[in-house]
Order: structure tokens, then sequence, then C-alpha cells
């Protein structure tokens, strides 16, 4: 459980921190609030020539509005999405979210981008970006480029940042009136991870009918994703319990569930299926009853 030899730098400003990386390639790895990366080095999975420490980069940092966007910089941890009151009020399927991740050590040193980056098929954070619509900021030394959610995660521990790039900050759009929002999840008890994960965020009309919805599901398959026939069946229309445990039947169809010592596969689809319904419910309960 001892790491491999490494050098270690930690940069001031987020260019210095793009340069660093440019320099050494594959050969670096960037460390943000470590959870994920530390058990790799200690393990010797993983064995950089350097690390470079991104918490000295206040840039990276804090929570802020901007006309109709919450933009989350990738340093935030976990405890202060969860704590935010900006995004209680202006976005809480964030801080429902992180309230569900890990326990209050991880929830203090964990990052919101450390998380997303490394992209484990487990993690909270994905479901709850992709059900937003959640655009992520990309920093390199060739410059600066924004992804869609549905964009980045391409598998397991894999994501669309390109070699030489930083993950800077979230960006996800302000609630508005009539809006709900609902993380569920069957944890995995020894790491906090989710087994199978739904989030939801949602909109209704005054008559109550689905006007928009983000159904981001997490655990079931080998990356996060948007459960795009449940959202389509839920669209337009009112959610009446009986339309809801109609629709939620497909959110495992197509999918290539995951198959573990947690779960077969069988029971992750029935997972995904009963943890879907209860965040719609919840949300829609929400959103007709202005708590978000």
């Amino acid at each position: 459980m001892i790491p491999a030899a490494f050098d270690y730098i930690a940069p001031e400003t987020l260019d210095e921190a793009a340069r660093a990386l440019a320099a050494h390639g594959e050969d670096a790895k960037i460390l943000a609030g470590g959870h994920s990366l530390l058990p790799l080095l200690k393990l010797r999975l993983a064995q950089p020539k350097l690390l470079i420490d991104l918490g000295r980069i206040s840039a990276m940092r804090g929570i802020r509005q901007q006309d109709d966007k919450i933009i989350v910089g990738a340093l935030t941890t976990h405890f202060q999405v969860e704590s935010s009151e900006l995004l209680k009020n202006k976005c809480p399927l964030l801080s429902q979210t992180a309230r569900a991740i890990g326990d209050v050590q991880v929830r203090n040193r964990g990052t919101i981008g450390g998380s997303l980056a490394h992209a484990d098929p487990s993690a909270d954070w994905p479901a709850a970006i992709l059900a937003l619509g959640g655009e992520l900021r990309l920093h390199g030394s060739k410059g600066e480029r924004t992804l869609d959610a549905g964009q980045f995660f391409l598998g397991p521990m894999t994501t669309a940042i390109d070699p030489g790039e930083i993950l800077t900050e979230i960006r996800v759009p302000v609630a508005s009136r009539r809006c709900g929002s609902a993380y569920a999840k069957m944890a995995q008890q020894a790491s906090g991870f989710a087994i199978v994960g739904v989030a939801v965020a949602l909109k209704v009309d005054g008559k109550g009918r689905c006007e928009e919805i983000g159904i981001g599901v997490t655990g079931l398959s080998d990356k996060p994703f948007r459960a795009n026939a449940v959202e389509e069946r839920l669209r337009g229309n009112k959610l009446t319990a009986n339309l809801i445990e109609a629709s939620v039947r497909q959110v495992a169809d197509g999918v290539d569930t995951l198959e573990d010592l947690h779960a077969n596969a069988q029971f992750r689809a029935h997972l995904a299926r009963v943890y879907a319904a209860r965040a719609v419910q919840e949300a829609a309960k929400r959103a007709v009853g202005g708590r978000h």
C-alpha cells in the first residue's frame, strides 16, 4: 500500500497547471480531492511520474449564478455543494445529490470535478449532471471548450477530456417556478457508491402536466446515461402514479446491465425501476408543492 515514487507540484494558476500537464503528458496525473486517485496510487494501479495538485488554484472553487446558469468550480467540495444556500434555492438537485455521497469525511475532501473526471460507473454526480442537461468546461494548452454532459461520459473511467485538458467548472440551469427534483439510490454500504442511482429534474405546467424532464441513471451500466425512453413517455402528460410505474419499466431497456458481487443484472434492472419511480414521484410532488 505504498505508492511508487513521483514528483509533486502545486501550481497556483490554471495556466501553470495546464502547461505542466501538457509538458508531461501521460506521465502526469491531476490531484483534485484525491479520493479516487490516492487508492490507485497506493495499489500501484496508477504510477505517474508527476502529481499536479490543483488545490491552490482558487479560481476553480466556488458557486455563483451567471444569468440563467449556476456555475460550480470543479474544486468545490461535496459538502460545499450540499450546504450552498444558492443551490438549495436555485438548483436543489445538486444539494440533494451531494447529501447522498459517501460520509462526512468524503464530502469534506472530495470534489465534484474530481468525481466527474474519474467517471466511476457507480458515482453519484453523473446522474444529476445528466438529468439537469449540464455543461462541463475544459481548459487546456490549446484553449477552452464546453461539452454537454451527454458527450462527456464515454465509458468506465473514461471521459471526453483530451490529454492536456483540465475540467474547470460545471454549468447547470437555474430552476424556475414549478420545477422539482430528486435523487434516489441504493448505496453499497461499505463505499457509499450507488448500486443504482436515479436523478430526476422536471417542470410541470399550471395543470400539472410534465413540460420538461431529465432522468439520469448511474450504476446500472458501464457509463451513466439519460433514460430517454422514460422521459418521452412522461413528457406532456400528467404524472400519475400509474403512468410513472408504467413508464419506468423501460429504464433498463437496451442497456447492457452491470453484474457484480453486489447485484446481478436482473436485480440491478429491478432496482433501476424502483428508484426511478421513487425519484420521479418525489420530483413531481416537489414541483406541484413548490419545494423544488
